[in-house]
């Protein structure tokens, strides 16, 4: 979006960069087993390595305490997320959250419906991300 102003700077993407200590292990879990696409990657000296994932659209939520704790009171029991938590839309909340426990992500909530109609689960995925999935439940509506 822009505001008509040629002087006013305009995001086109919003990335997040993530250190993984164990890099083949997160690639393998985000890529192949969440379904992220690899859109490209890259090697530098000193064996560096990179890999850029689709994430499909970004946004940022910034949320007040009282909405976080709104949120992990209806998501998580009331656990308190993590300061920094992915959330990422799938189509299938309850399969995608059984295959990322399958493939090494710790539980943190089962999938439940939210008063704001999705079905959320959440997990402590590599790469030390906490994750919220959500599936949208009145999309296409």
């Amino acid at each position: 979006m822009t505001t008509g102003n040629s002087e006013q700077p305009t995001v086109r993407q919003l990335r997040l960069v993530v250190e993984a200590e164990d890099y083949d292990a997160a690639v393998a879990f985000y890529r192949d087993v969440l379904g992220m696409p690899e859109e490209a990657a890259f090697q530098g000296d000193g064996g560096a390595r990179v890999s850029i994932l689709d994430a499909g659209r970004a946004t940022l939520e910034l949320s007040n305490p009282a909405q976080v704790r709104l949120i992990d009171s209806v998501e998580a029991e009331g656990r308190p997320s993590a300061r920094l938590r992915v959330a990422l839309e799938v189509d299938d909340a309850e399969g995608a959250t059984r295959r990322l426990v399958e493939a090494g992500a710790t539980l943190i909530a089962e999938p439940r419906e939210t008063p704001w109609r999705s079905l959320n689960s959440r997990l402590d995925g590599p790469a030390g991300l906490q994750l919220t999935l959500f599936q949208e439940l009145d999309a296409g509506t």
